[in-house]
């Protein structure tokens, strides 16, 4: 109490560090009578058979392994031996190697439901290393089976608020998740999740089939207004060329004689017989023209006077 009373209470929204978890089943209750009995006669028996017993009761670990001594059933009080050399008694200690290495486990496809009640199946990889040894010993029996059903019961629940869109498009955000929350689990069991990721999605073949159906809608609409546009713009891009012609009658001669050019150029056996333009602009009649077309060079027309007699009204 005096201690809390200086460094202040912890509270619960302190995060609790990996070190400070130690549960209850690693607190050794210590030897007996008989048990330190029994570690004093091998020990004396080591002695007096030395040097021949040294190469019995040492042991190497190597630098990714870490080793859990067990004597006489007690877990040993302290942190687990290596890497290097460690000194166990042959007849009363038995040790377990822990590999600190990066462990991959693959997650077999299992069904979840989605927000929108759509019904899936998924696979995914996780990735983890033992961080405390001898709380991966006396938490777990199975490692592997364990960290497999707490992977598919976590995604089942991160999921289940999660849309079938959503799944598709932000595997990245819903991995983050993922690791925080086995990793708040596993920190206990002394194991450090490193990385999870959605390997495989698999669809019912229905509504894969509605989705081809409107995906192919989607693109059928964004093609027809894609055309729709190049039509309006080749249609504003015509009617200024029609401005401008119109304006200019030598331009339109040209560009009859630029188009007479480019028919013999692309088909030479086609035979071409230009008419003149003023013979065109007399089978044209102006009744036949309407508003918007290309007119035709006219021969002038002769000047009016421009002060022309004056007729006497019959009034007069």
């Amino acid at each position: 109490f005096e201690n809390w009373h200086k460094t202040g209470m912890p509270s619960l929204s302190t995060p609790i560090q990996r070190s400070q978890i130690v549960p209850a089943c690693t607190k050794s209750s210590g030897l007996g009578a008989c048990e330190w009995l029994l570690v004093l006669i091998s020990l004396l028996f080591i002695i007096m058979t030395f040097p021949f017993s040294i190469w019995f009761c040492i042991k190497v670990v190597q630098e990714y392994e870490r080793v859990i001594i067990f004597r006489l059933g007690h877990l040993l009080p302290g942190r687990a031996k290596g890497p290097g050399l460690f000194f166990f008694l042959p007849c009363l200690d038995t040790y377990h190697k822990v590999d600190l290495r990066l462990q991959t486990l693959e997650i077999p496809f299992h069904e979840i439901v989605t927000k929108d009640m759509f019904i899936m199946e998924i696979d995914a990889v996780c990735y983890y290393r033992m961080e405390n040894a001898s709380l991966l010993l006396s938490s777990l029996a199975h490692v592997s089976k364990a960290v497999q059903f707490l992977v598919q019961t976590t995604m089942k629940r991160l999921l289940a608020h999660r849309s079938l869109t959503e799944i598709l498009l932000e595997r990245k955000s819903i991995a983050q998740d993922a690791k925080v929350a086995l990793d708040s689990v596993t920190c206990i069991w002394g194991i450090k999740v490193e990385r999870i990721e959605i390997k495989d999605v698999r669809l019912p073949a229905g509504l894969q089939h509605s989705l081809a159906v409107e995906a192919e809608a989607q693109r059928q609409a964004k093609v027809r207004m894609i055309a729709a546009e190049g039509e309006k713009a080749a249609s504003e891009s015509l009617r200024m060329a029609a401005e401008i012609l119109s304006g200019t009658p030598a331009a339109v001669q040209l560009r009859y004689l630029h188009t007479l050019q480019s028919l013999s150029t692309e088909k030479p056996s086609t035979v071409v017989l230009p008419l003149p333009f003023d013979l065109l602009n007399c089978l044209s009649s102006p009744s036949n023209r309407t508003q918007g077309s290309l007119p035709f060079p006219s021969p002038s027309k002769p000047a009016e006077p421009l002060n022309p007699k004056k007729k006497d009204s019959p009034m007069l």
